[in-house]
């Protein structure tokens, strides 16, 4: 404490390591992101010039070779060998549908963690070691909060019109057009996410990739039980053989019926998550109502230790019953 006592040209010690942290934390933020855009455009020129004069089956290993190589940055690569698991992290970033490495996403988790500790070390005046759970607890789960809501967004996006891209291939298949040409239909006429994902189909199969192994590696990497059924209907069609109009034309009417349970579903149990927020969100409210109206009386549970094992123990146990009662309300269909 008394190092950040210390003043530096009138400034505080606290302030100038504060800002010293975020900004190395920004610069080296700013590098990844450069050098990753850097990277993934001659990646590009790369491929285009392996795929350029060679047979189909070349075009396809050269470009799953380089790939393979040359999609992760130096930092990138050494800040996903100290996560477990880097493949299930990097998959579920993918669904967010933007291009978000590994290393930012620690880099970012790590920045709101010092952030938080630092902020009620210092101005909260909470102890170090409650300072640090806090900040641990918000910088990894504030950011795996907001990724989930990007992939659930961009997959109720996806579901929205999903049924009106197997349509849209109903008609091109009734009009005559090949499967392969009605993919390329719905990757121009439908908007993101949808038509961005028949995009990453269309460019698969242009570097030899078979329009089958190219749906597959779509599917597992969206995770999304619709779009794998669609999946499997055209690989059942393409061995058995059949109407394959009249197939996806029952789906989508499958799909819609499906949706139109899940918001049916979700209406219905509208009320019991809204009594689950007010439950949620009561003690944080109550908590700041005494800190303003009598902070003598509330601050004991921030200033002694035994109100941090307290308040901890309080938090901890909210947040459990907060899960149990999200999951008792949340529906599977």
């Amino acid at each position: 404490m008394e190092i950040l006592q210390l003043q530096v040209s009138g400034v505080p010690m606290w302030a100038v390591l504060l800002i010293g942290t975020f900004t190395l934390v920004f610069v080296a933020l700013s590098y990844v992101l450069v050098s990753a855009t850097t990277t993934r455009r001659a990646l590009d020129r790369r491929i285009t010039r392996a795929a350029g004069s060679r047979s189909k089956a070349d075009q396809k290993a050269a470009a799953l070779s380089l790939r393979k190589t040359d999609n992760q940055t130096a930092l990138e690569k050494f800040a996903s060998g100290l996560v477990p698991n880097q493949a299930v992290m990097r998959a579920r970033l993918q669904r967010t549908g933007h291009n978000i490495s590994v290393f930012v996403y620690l880099a970012f988790s790590l920045l709101i963690a010092m952030a938080v500790a630092v902020a009620l070390y210092l101005f909260a005046g909470l102890s170090l070691i409650l300072s640090l759970l806090l900040g641990i607890t918000l910088g990894a789960g504030l950011p795996h909060m907001v990724v989930g809501t990007m992939v659930r967004n961009r997959r109720q996006r996806f579901l929205s019109n999903f049924p009106e891209a197997i349509d849209l291939i109903v008609r091109g298949i009734k009009s005559g057009m090949p499967v392969a040409e009605s993919i390329k239909t719905v990757a121009a006429e439908i908007p993101d996410p949808v038509g961005t994902e028949f995009k990453a189909i269309i460019e698969q199969m242009s570097v030899g990739e078979g329009m089958e192994r190219a749906m597959w590696t779509t599917a597992e990497r969206l995770d999304i039980p619709e779009f794998r059924f669609f999946v499997v209907s055209l690989s059942v069609q393409a061995e058995t053989g059949g109407n394959l109009a009249e197939t996806l034309s029952n789906l989508a009417d499958i799909l819609r019926k499906r949706r139109a349970a899940k918001l049916k579903v979700r209406a219905l149990s509208s009320e019991a998550r809204m009594s689950a927020y007010l439950l949620g969100g009561l003690p944080f409210f109550m908590f700041g109502l005494l800190y303003v109206i009598n902070s003598d009386y509330i601050s004991l549970l921030i200033t002694d230790i035994r109100g941090n094992i307290m308040l901890g123990a309080a938090v901890l146990w909210m947040f459990i019953g907060f899960a149990v009662m999200k999951r008792m309300i949340t529906f599977e269909i």
